[in-house]
C-alpha cells in the first residue's frame, strides 16, 4: 500500500478513531517505520540489517542464538539475515573459541563504516518524522515515549 503514489489519497478514517491515542501511535509508527526503511534501502540495507549491525557494535560479538534472543529475532530469519551481511563483508562468523560447536558473530570494520552511513540515514529519518516539532518539544515526546514504553 505504501508503494502506489497516492495509497491513502482516498484513506480517511472518521474523527473517533483519529482521536484514539492507540490510533495516532500506530499511524505515526507506520509512518516513521516507512521513512527509515526507505533510508536504508538507499543504502541497500533493511531494518533487520541495521538491528544486527546496532547490537553487534553496541552490544559486542555474540553467538548466533544470543543475537537472535537480543533481537526477537527468528533463528531461521536471523540466519538469512547473517548471511546477506557476511556475503557483504559487514559481519564475520567464527567459530567460538570456548565452544566450538557453536558460532560467535562479530562485526567487521567494513560493517562498522556501513554502520555509521546507516546511522546518519536512520537518524534523518527521525528528523522528518520529527520535522513539525520544535526542539523542546521532541525531548518532551521523547520523554513520553520513554515513560510509556517502560510502562509496558
Amino acid at each position: 500500500m505504501d508503494d502506489a503514489p497516492n495509497a491513502y489519497a482516498d484513506y480517511e478514517p472518521p474523527r473517533r478513531l483519529r482521536g484514539l491515542p492507540t490510533w495516532l501511535a500506530s499511524e505515526i509508527a507506520r509512518r516513521g517505520q516507512r521513512l527509515v526503511s526507505e533510508g536504508l534501502a538507499q543504502e541497500g540495507a533493511r531494518r533487520q540489517h541495521f538491528s544486527v549491525l546496532t547490537s553487534l557494535s553496541e552490544q559486542g560479538a555474540a553467538s548466533q542464538a544470543a543475537l537472535g534472543r537480543r533481537l526477537w529475532i527468528d533463528r531461521s530469519d536471523l540466519h538469512a539475515i547473517l548471511t546477506e551481511l557476511e556475503g557483504r563483508g559487514l559481519v564475520a562468523r567464527v567459530r567460538d573459541e570456548q565452544d566450538r560447536r557453536r558460532n560467535v558473530v562479530a562485526l567487521t570494520p567494513a560493517g562498522r563504516t556501513v554502520l555509521n552511513r546507516l546511522d546518519k540515514r536512520v537518524d534523518a529519518a527521525q528528523d522528518a518524522l520529527l520535522e513539525p516539532l520544535s526542539p523542546a518539544d521532541r525531548r518532551v515526546l521523547r520523554r513520553l515515549l520513554e515513560q510509556l514504553a517502560e510502562g509496558a
